[in-house]
């Protein structure tokens, strides 16, 4: 088996999806003045919610926006908790992962009964789209066709979120209140209502990125499926600097990583070694972030 070939290219774009989705939802937080470390939580109970959803309606399309509400609501939480009470959003950021992380487990038992993980072999995943001529191009085909709509989506959305934060008047406001809340106050704008509004469509991307872990990768649910995908969001947030572009550069980074890891245990490489490399990227990642922020506290 090749390592590097141009399905590890298609695979890592499907990878991508729910780190993108996740990291794009952060950026606007932080555009908004406000660091959502719930991101992993979000994003895990998107995942459970995507599965319930489709267990008791049987659509796809319910599924997916029965699990953007829950995120919405878990958002809304999140939102009353800094915004209303004024309360650290670092520990209540912490508090969103481990309650979503302890609810997920109970509602696991308590809805289907199961331990550890539930999968149904009638439950139909996200359906593959295959793109008009481009799928029939020998290389481009096998790259860029046949993935779940979510991953089309992922990166529609890179695109409308950079369209919206330069090329709109509310994305010049959303911006302003993340420069400067108080000055953004005097002018009249609405800072706790746009706070709220990044932080409700925070929610709704996160709940995609859980659908499409759930749904689109592996058509089932475990507990704490996330594995830091969150975490790792954050820091791919961080590393594009809340830049809609930025952001789909250094989440991709992160995708080839984890299809990489896939990838060499294939290679007879041992498990425990090959799921450490996008953990490991994810630190030397930070070591990045921080010499760029010193550097420009430097200037």
């Amino acid at each position: 088996m090749e390592l590097l070939d141009w399905s590890l290219v298609s695979s890592t774009i499907r990878m991508v999806t729910p780190i993108l989705l996740a990291a794009l939802g952060g950026a606007l937080c932080a555009r908004v003045g406000i660091f959502n470390v719930g991101l992993e939580g979000l994003v895990l109970v998107g995942a459970f919610s995507a599965i319930v959803g489709n267990h008791f309606t049987g659509s796809l399309f319910l599924a997916i926006l029965f699990a953007a509400l829950v995120c919405v609501l878990f958002s809304l939480l999140f939102a009353y908790m800094t915004i209303g009470l004024r309360a650290n959003e670092i520990v209540v950021g912490v508090a969103i992962n481990f309650l979503a992380l302890g609810l997920t487990t109970f509602a696991l038992r308590a809805i289907f009964g199961v331990k550890g993980a539930f999968y149904d072999k009638e439950m139909a995943g996200l359906p593959k789209l295959d793109i008009p001529v481009i799928k029939d191009i020998p290389v481009l085909g096998d790259i860029f066709s046949g993935h779940s709509p979510l991953v089309y989506l992922a990166f529609i959305a890179a695109i409308v979120l950079y369209l919206f934060f330069y090329r709109t008047v509310t994305g010049f406001r959303v911006l302003a209140v993340g420069l400067n809340p108080v000055a953004a106050r005097s002018l009249g704008l609405k800072v706790t209502g746009l706070q709220v509004l990044a932080i409700t469509m925070c929610g709704i991307l996160c709940g995609l990125a859980g659908a499409q872990l759930s749904l689109g990768q592996v058509t089932m649910f475990t507990e704490g499926m996330t594995a830091g995908r969150g975490f790792i969001a954050l820091v791919a947030m961080m590393m594009g600097q809340s830049h809609p572009l930025g952001i789909l550069a250094s989440s991709f980074l992160f995708g080839l990583m984890d299809a990489l890891s896939i990838r060499l245990q294939g290679l007879s490489l041992p498990t425990q070694f090959t799921s450490m490399l996008p953990y490991v990227l994810t630190i030397i990642a930070m070591f990045f972030v921080k010499e760029k922020s010193q550097a420009g506290g430097r200037r």
